[in-house]
């Protein structure tokens, strides 16, 4: 059973990468022209488009996403989404199934792949995080997206998890974000993305649906600098007990 599992999951690896490849060819010339609008023209046109690809690729690749929550984002306020990441499943996920236009943090590195790069440093705020300057700039952008009225989709984790425990522990820049910009925040909680795409196996996937939870919105009118930990620790206890209390239910 082990050796057909082998076999079926790798060739569902290459349909899902040859499906993704294909459909990304059709939507990079409008990512293109919208990359030339200014924000936050050009996040409030990008998010349609990316919602409608992933609405399109996820069924397709049979991993359909589920959403649980949306009704805790007011109109007329934006967020600072902080989200847990296991899987590099969750990149497709979060961003167009987050309600409203969004930007995330990326790596710079992403951005130099071809054709993917132009998507992805279009929707993203790029940082090389060897360079200082690089990082200092990028936070101001990032206060800058929220000034604007986009979201701010962060993984506060800072990498994959690929642990045995909920979540690692968070860095402070999504909180800190928040708090100088005086934004909620609302966790968010992707459920299934590491059995679709293990961190363990290379070249080999398997399909099943996707659960993307989001939480009630917490506030940081009031806070500073110095509550930062504090913020910190209380999203992540929320976050873990969360997903510890539903993963066996998703």
């Amino acid at each position: 059973m082990k050796f057909i599992s082998n076999i079926l999951g790798r060739i569902y690896f290459v349909y899902g990468m040859l499906l993704f490849f294909i459909t990304m060819l059709i939507v990079v010339i409008p990512i293109w022209l919208i990359s030339l609008l200014p924000e936050p023209a050009r996040a409030k046109a990008l998010h349609p488009v990316f919602r409608l690809w992933m609405g399109v690729f996820m069924p397709l690749v049979f991993c359909p996403v589920i959403r649980r929550g949306k009704e805790h984002f007011k109109k007329g306020q934006n967020y600072v989404v902080v989200i847990n990441h296991n899987s590099l499943v969750d990149i497709p996920v979060s961003s167009p199934w987050i309600p409203g236009p969004n930007k995330t943090l990326g790596k710079i590195e992403m951005a130099r792949v071809p054709i993917f790069g132009i998507i992805y440093k279009t929707g993203a705020v790029l940082v090389d995080r060897k360079n200082p300057d690089s990082r200092r700039d990028s936070f101001n952008k990032m206060q800058g997206i929220l000034d604007k009225g986009i979201h701010l989709c962060l993984y506060p984790e800072g990498t994959r998890n690929k642990t045995d425990q909920p979540l690692q522990p968070f860095y402070d820049g999504a909180f800190t974000a928040a708090i100088r910009a005086q934004k909620p925040i609302i966790p968010g909680i992707i459920f299934n993305s590491a059995k679709i795409l293990p961190n363990n196996a290379k070249f080999w996937a398997r399909p099943m649906p996707v659960r993307f939870h989001f939480l009630e919105a917490i506030s940081t009118e009031g806070l500073t600098l110095n509550d930062t930990a504090m913020l910190k620790e209380k999203v992540h206890s929320l976050m873990a007990q969360y997903y510890v209390f539903n993963k066996d239910k998703a």
